[in-house]
């Protein structure tokens, strides 16, 4: 949005200031997804790819992703 006027910005301020979005909660958010995804580890390696994802700035789904890379990766 960095190609917006001044004009333009100040519309779509005003857009949001006065419209209340619709929020979806029939789908879950990330934080729902990952919980989730992390129910069905054991309770090591959930409490691992928590400590990973913190330690690094990513998400679990980032870490999870990576391993199986690297599996995918070495497997070939």
């Amino acid at each position: 949005m960095a190609d917006m006027t001044n004009e333009e910005y100040d519309a779509l301020d005003e857009r949001w200031t006065q419209t209340t979005p619709k929020i979806n909660f029939t789908r879950p958010g990330i934080f729902a997804r990952q919980r989730a995804l992390l129910e069905v580890l054991d309770k090591v390696t959930a409490s691992y790819i928590l400590t990973r994802a913190e330690a690094t700035n990513q998400t679990p789904a980032q870490i999870i992703g990576k391993i199986v890379h690297q599996e995918i990766a070495v497997g070939m």
